[in-house]
């Protein structure tokens, strides 16, 4: 196979570059110690709002609506008219009385229907008002404080290394990506890299036969030497993204709608995450995206006229999750589907005097779909605490992103304690999020109950499982490793990709972690292999 064909096919299947043949894709069926049903087609679905959504226009808090207008004189959402907000419920106590955006007639609908839920003030402990940081902040599962849960994985990645180690290498990705051609570090794994694949600009039909047909037929003959090493390494890669492609492919074939979809980017993303469900696609985590929500101006066209950018915004996102949900729902697959929309913060109370605003801090987060417990979580913004002295920010943070995600890790996909601490610890104030799960989230009849919160299964002791999480990968000059079991140290041999071994020691661990130092090193792959607890393992790793 050609270079150029192979940056071409990269390029086409955005196979995230490095993946391992290793690669444990996604989940089977879970043992449950108890009759707690069939919960092995469950999925989440992401829609990322970016460029920071204005929360305040989106949920209108009507019992301080005349301190929230004079804050906002021109760019306000009337509280009466044809252009006024959507009185979410009346039967809301006083502190949490809303007015939805007159755009979000969907959300309204969702609501009444029982299948929405809205998260007031969401953020994280240190926020960060950089689209970058903050986004990176998001994705890694970090607070702003530091990069402690890691700045080089996803919390989505790390989540799927811990919850399903020992599964094999399957036909689907983990996840898949639309919306933007940029990498989701999300999917990232502490010690696998590339656990999803991105679709944005595909036909999904066509998939499998665009990309099988880049790069021809693979070298037969793979030479002795550092160039077929990588060789072989780039045919597995071609061959992984190949596979995920036809089922992708075949799934979008064998799959249908049966909603009415409005002709827009976001639309026709859900559509296609609802198409590749029905048509019996494994993969657990969809991520959608819409852009368009740093609205410094124009975010309405005139003073005193609501419309403008921000209205078609979110007239678009609510009406592609509307129709989502009704798509599902009448194929039947809506019990195994939860989505979220998020942003990377919100914006300031204050208007900018451009027909906009400026970087804020919190914002709202809607949860939706049929295992949705509907309702209104937390209580209506502080608008007292936006003053010149901070810059006319609402700073008080309700919930903690990381709560949402606990919560529907462990209460909605049956997550044991220990793989929520792996994917995400408050080291803000160092409690659990096992601990600040929201109440309420999901219905009572598709909640996991205590007892059916699914232990993380043992290695086997012929290897095919892994104990220990070994990362970064690629490394440098440190290779950590942590592990979900109560192990008391390992031993352990690095050797190169000829078999020579480089190193080799013995550590303790210290709260279930180990820190090996290795010398300094060529690039190129290498192989650790682990002993503890009577189980043998072997993890491939990448000195840059």
């Amino acid at each position: 196979m050609k270079r150029r064909n192979f940056i071409k096919l990269a390029t086409a299947s955005s196979a995230l570059g490095l993946m391992p043949m290793e690669l444990s894709a996604l989940l089977k069926n879970i043992d449950l110690p108890f009759d707690c049903g069939d919960i092995s087609n469950r999925k989440l679905v992401l829609v990322n709002l970016v460029g920071g959504n204005d929360g305040l226009n989106t949920t209108i808090p009507i019992n301080v609506y005349d301190q929230y207008a004079n804050l906002r004189p021109t760019i306000k959402v009337p509280n009466s008219g044809a252009n006024g907000f959507i009185r979410l419920d009346t039967t809301l106590a006083d502190d949490q009385q809303l007015g939805l955006h007159p755009a979000l007639t969907g959300f309204k609908s969702l609501y009444d229907e029982g299948n929405l839920r809205i998260l007031q003030s969401v953020g994280y402990p240190s926020l960060n008002k950089s689209h970058f940081a903050s986004k990176d902040i998001y994705s890694t599962g970090n607070d702003g404080n530091s990069w402690t849960n890691g700045k080089d994985s996803g919390w989505v990645g790390r989540f799927m290394e811990k919850f399903y180690p020992d599964q094999v290498e399957a036909s689907y990705p983990l996840g898949v990506q639309m919306g933007s051609s940029k990498t989701e570090l999300g999917f990232h794994g502490a010690e696998e890299h590339g656990l999803s694949i991105n679709i944005t600009g595909q036909d999904p039909a066509g998939y499998f036969t665009e990309i099988s047909t880049l790069g021809g037929d693979p070298p037969t003959m793979i030479p002795n030497s550092d160039f077929g090493t990588e060789l072989s390494y780039i045919i597995d890669v071609n061959k992984t993204s190949n596979k995920y492609s036809k089922a992708i492919s075949d799934a979008f074939e064998n799959g249908k709608n049966v909603a009415t979809y409005e002709d827009n980017n976001l639309s026709d993303q859900l559509k296609t995450v609802a198409r590749l469900i029905s048509g019996g696609l494994q993969s657990k985590v969809y991520l959608v995206s819409i852009g368009g929500f740093d609205t410094h101006n124009s975010q309405i066209e005139t003073n005193g006229d609501i419309k403008g950018k921000h209205h078609e915004l979110l007239t678009e996102v609510s009406t592609a999750i509307e129709s989502f949900v009704k798509d599902v729902n009448e194929q039947s697959l809506g019990d195994d589907i939860v989505g979220l929309t998020y942003s990377e913060f919100g914006r300031k109370a204050k208007e900018n005097g451009n027909l906009g605003t400026d970087h804020g801090e919190i914002a709202p987060m809607f949860i939706f779909g049929k295992p949705v417990n509907g309702g209104v979580s937390g209580v209506n913004v502080d608008l007292s605490e936006a003053t010149s002295d901070n810059n006319y920010q609402v700073e008080t943070v309700q919930f903690d992103y990381r709560q949402t995600l606990a919560t529907l890790l462990q209460d909605y996909l049956g997550a044991a304690d220990s793989v929520i601490d792996n994917t995400f610890f408050n080291y803000s104030n160092n409690l659990s999020f096992v601990e600040q799960k929201i109440p309420d989230m999901i219905k009572a009849s598709h909640s996991i109950a205590t007892g059916c919160i699914a232990p993380p299964p043992p290695p086997e002791p012929d290897g095919s499982s892994k104990s220990w999480f070994v990362f970064p990968n690629p490394f440098t000059d440190k290779l950590n490793l942590n592990t979900l079991y109560e192990l008391p140290g390992l031993q352990y041999r690095l050797y190169n990709y000829r078999g020579k071994l480089i190193m080799q020691g013995q550590k303790q661990s210290i709260n279930n972690a180990v820190v090996i130092d290795v010398p300094s090193l060529a690039s190129g792959i290498y192989f650790l292999q682990v002993e503890s607890g009577g189980n043998t393992e072997n993890h491939k790793l990448f000195r840059m």
